[in-house]
């Protein structure tokens, strides 16, 4: 596994960083189903399926909407 840094501005419009561990580069949706877990343990429950076949990143697309979250880099940590 390899470690990766996704950066993202808060609510507030502050810039935040997590580093997570997957194999492969993590996608903008993931980053933003975990961005979500960790700001909003409560609403990362919640089903999209809304927007099923009709958005390919809906967990990132209601961040930004509804909570003015944004994911603005993936990249892998420096050691």
């Amino acid at each position: 596994m390899k470690q990766w840094k996704i950066s993202y501005s808060d609510q507030d419009g502050v810039a935040r960083e997590m580093d997570v561990e997957f194999a492969d580069c993590p996608s903008i949706e993931e980053a933003a189903q975990l961005v979500r877990a960790r700001l909003f343990p409560v609403t990362a429950e919640l089903d999209l399926n809304d927007f099923e076949g009709r958005d390919s990143a809906p967990t990132a697309r209601t961040l930004k909407a509804q909570n003015a979250v944004a994911i603005t880099d993936i990249a892998e940590a420096v050691a």
